[in-house]
């Protein structure tokens, strides 16, 4: 894999395993010091795609009900108010709909516990084996960095190593207990008494990740390094946009900087980002589709998934409206 494209997936991995929040971390809004031009470029590239904006929504077909939150996955105070809102939806609600509920937590755990090597190198090289000398120093160092030694990190999976690196040493300690508006929403609907159920099997990454290649990984843990000079302002970036309601602006951030890159060209940099958005949201998409209409043929129901699923020609909305439901934006 290109060094290009698995940059694009180390940073969205932020959004798939949740970067924390911004008031976590002392970086900064990178959008705030762009060049007002560039700035304009990202804008048009995200209002260029299906429902760039806006995390909540309600998607109605005849007596079908889904209202949809694009959630931010780790803890901010910001939340709170969110989630006041959408507890008038839970509370109507028949089923809500998360990511991954509680049962596929306790399956994970239990499949990791069962099969260590699911996240652990248990035979062969380990990665301070496996990498040059120079990535691996600079690897030990972050890993380090996030209160983990070398000698632990040698002995993760590239792709848990990718999952670590993708929160800022600033955030470690909220990952003691995360919550996030995920885990808030999965809170409120089992204190009202509402069925929770996973728009997904709980081994979703692991099948993610073994489509690619090790060699893919490892270029894309090489690549996420690169990133790691700045990742308390990636974080802080990517909070604020979400919270603006400009989750989609990520996305086209990095391929913005990517098309700058030696050795691109644009048409180089959109394949493989496109190849990107199919691996880490479209596929999910589409295979969300038919448990949410299922869902909502039953009664109204919550759904509650990241941000970043939600816009696209191939997000959860435009699906939607594929199907024939009539997508009305609703207010925090």
């Amino acid at each position: 894999m290109p060094r290009l494209a698995a940059a694009a997936l180390a940073f969205a991995l932020g959004v798939l395993t949740a970067l924390p929040a911004a008031a976590m971390c002392g970086g900064r809004n990178l959008f705030e010091e762009m060049d007002p031009a560039m700035r304009s470029s990202i804008a048009a590239a995200a209002d260029a795609v299906p429902f760039p904006r806006g995390n909540f929504w309600q998607a109605v077909r005849g007596d079908e009900v889904i209202t949809i939150a694009g959630t931010y996955h780790f803890d901010d105070p910001r939340h709170q108010a969110n989630l006041d809102r959408l507890q008038l939806f839970i509370g109507d609600a028949s089923t809500v709909l998360v990511e991954s509920g509680p049962e596929e937590e306790k399956a994970l755990m239990d499949l990791v516990a069962r099969d260590p090597s699911r996240m652990f190198i248990t035979t062969g090289p380990t990665l301070f084996e496996q990498l040059p000398a120079d990535v691996w120093n600079k690897l030990s160092d972050a890993m380090s960095q996030r209160g983990i030694p070398g000698f632990m990190a040698a002995k993760f999976r590239p792709w848990y190593v990718l999952a670590v690196l993708a929160i800022p040493p600033c955030a470690m300690a909220q990952m003691t207990d995360p919550k996030g508006l995920d885990g808030m929403v999965i809170d409120a609907a089992l204190a009202a008494g509402k069925p929770v159920r996973a728009l997904e099997p709980f081994d979703t990454i692991f099948r993610m990740f073994d489509s690619m290649s090790e060699e893919e990984i490892l270029a894309m843990l090489q690549s996420s390094l690169a990133l790691e000079d700045r990742s308390e302002d990636h974080a802080v970036t990517l909070a604020d946009s979400y919270f603006a309601g400009h989750s989609r602006e990520i996305w086209e951030f990095m391929r913005h900087i990517s098309y700058d890159l030696p050795g691109y060209t644009r048409e180089q940099v959109d394949a493989e980002f496109a190849r990107m958005e199919e691996l880490l949201m479209n596929a999910r998409n589409r295979a969300w589709i038919p448990v949410l209409t299922g869902a909502a043929a039953e009664g109204p129901v919550v759904a509650a998934f990241g941000a970043l699923h939600l816009s696209g020609e191939e997000g959860v909305l435009n699906l939607l409206k594929q199907e024939g439901f009539r997508l009305t934006e609703l207010k925090w």
